[in-house]
């Protein structure tokens, strides 16, 4: 009776970790679909017309205010990631969202453009937390089945959802008004603030489904210990040493967010300025390009799990690098609706395997400060992409961001066939 009277518990407890693993990962959901589709809707559609046509700024001017946005979400991603498993990641969440939701509304009620700018300042700080969180506890939730691709494609569709619809519905409601667009985005802001604050706070909880029984005394000994900071960093270098990464990683790291950033600032202002397509059109080329790429990763993610990241990332790499060439050479709407399928299916593929790839990287312990890590060496194209951008634009010509973001793509192809040839084990 007694044996019966613990297996039962034991499945209730199961079934209650499982019912947590769902609701945290839902919540997770929702927090990057919002806050993407509201930094999506802002930094693709708005900000460049509005600062651009509205200001009359020159695209360099535009390239300072992303890049702004993006130096102060990318180099807080690992001292946020370190806190988060520290303070929780409810708290610190809750203070990014806190102040992006400042920034959305200095937006709304400022017209200047110094304002502007240090608005995007602000909001990048606040979004800081939101990748390292979030891929943190992914990975944690994944770790009981190793099934990184799924849950990551799952996690890129709430992703590229935001990233795109935000675009799209700001589209469609800016030209009536700006103002109440950005009153839109703070109402978005506010529920990701109430999503926030139902995430796990400073007691660390277990939610892979089959624990590790060396977490708790490991998590013990780190509470407990007195270092130096000195000596923490130590710990910290030792540690990224120990992950035996190939070297190639890091530049791959940087070029993989670079051959995107260097398109964000100009690809709105390229579509209605060199193709003169109208805002509807465009809308119509981000549906399809999203559309593709969201129904894409689930299948994908189940094919990387099971047969590895490898082939999905060659592909992809070359996929992207041949249609973004295509992109930049031809006027013929055939063959731009083409591309954007290519541009589609590509990222449907490169996502959940570069994001799988890192994750089986990750060690349990400082996970959320070696995410931190690889994000913030990986978000930092996206901080040098809108300044070489705008000069490329302004300099050369508006095609030039095109050519040098496939080159991008096709020198990542070179370096992750030499990373695996170096290392067969990586997948």
């Amino acid at each position: 009776m007694v044996s019966i009277s613990n297996s039962i518990t034991d499945q209730q407890n199961q079934a209650k970790k499982r019912q947590r693993h769902i609701f945290v990962f839902v919540c997770l959901w929702l927090l990057i679909f919002l806050v993407e589709f509201v930094k999506g809707g802002l930094l693709v559609t708005l900000l460049p017309v509005y600062m651009g046509h509205v200001l009359g700024l020159p695209a360099f001017a535009i390239g300072i205010a992303f890049a702004l946005q993006y130096v102060g979400d990318n180099a807080l991603r690992g001292p946020a990631g370190w806190l988060a498993e520290r303070l929780g990641f409810r708290m610190i969440m809750s203070i990014g969202v806190i102040l992006v939701l400042g920034a959305v509304f200095i937006m709304a009620t400022e017209k200047s453009t110094g304002w502007l700018i240090f608005a995007c300042a602000v909001m990048g700080i606040g979004s800081a937390p939101l990748w390292p969180c979030v891929m943190s506890q992914i990975t944690s939730l994944s770790q009981a089945d190793g099934k990184y691709g799924t849950s990551m494609s799952i996690i890129e569709i709430a992703s590229l959802g935001g990233a795109g619809l935000g675009p799209v519905t700001v589209n469609w409601i800016s030209g009536t008004s700006y103002q109440s667009t950005l009153w839109m985005m703070l109402v978005c802001m506010t529920v990701v603030l109430g999503i926030a604050l139902c995430l796990p706070g400073r007691k660390k909880e277990v939610y892979a489904l089959e624990a590790d029984p060396e977490s708790d005394e490991q998590l013990q000994h780190r509470s407990t210990s007195r270092i130096t900071g000195k000596q923490r960093i130590k710990q910290y270098v030792s540690l990224i040493r120990s992950l035996h990464i190939h070297p190639l990683l890091y530049p791959a790291l940087f070029l993989q967010s670079f051959a995107l950033g260097i398109l964000t600032p100009i690809i709105t202002l390229y579509v209605i300025s060199q193709l003169e397509l109208t805002p509807a059109y465009f809308n119509g080329l981000l549906i399809v390009g999203g559309g593709v790429t969201a129904l894409g990763l689930i299948p994908a993610g189940r094919l990387i799990d099971r047969f590895g990241s490898r082939f999905f990332l060659h592909i992809g790499f070359l996929l992207a690098g041949t249609a973004l060439v295509g992109m930049a050479s031809t006027r013929i709407l055939f063959w731009i609706w083409i591309f954007v399928v290519g541009i589609g299916l590509s990222y449907a593929m490169i996502l959940p395997a570069w994001n799988s790839l890192l994750a089986k990287l990750v060690p349990t312990q400082e996970r959320g400060m070696i995410w931190g890590l690889f994000l913030t060496l990986q978000g930092s194209g996206l901080v040098i992409g809108p300044l070489v951008s705008g000069k490329l634009w302004d300099s050369i010509s508006p095609q030039a961001p095109f050519f040098v973001s496939a080159s991008s793509m096709f020198i990542l192809f070179c370096i992750h066939w030499i990373m695996i040839r170096h290392r067969p084990n990586l997948r």
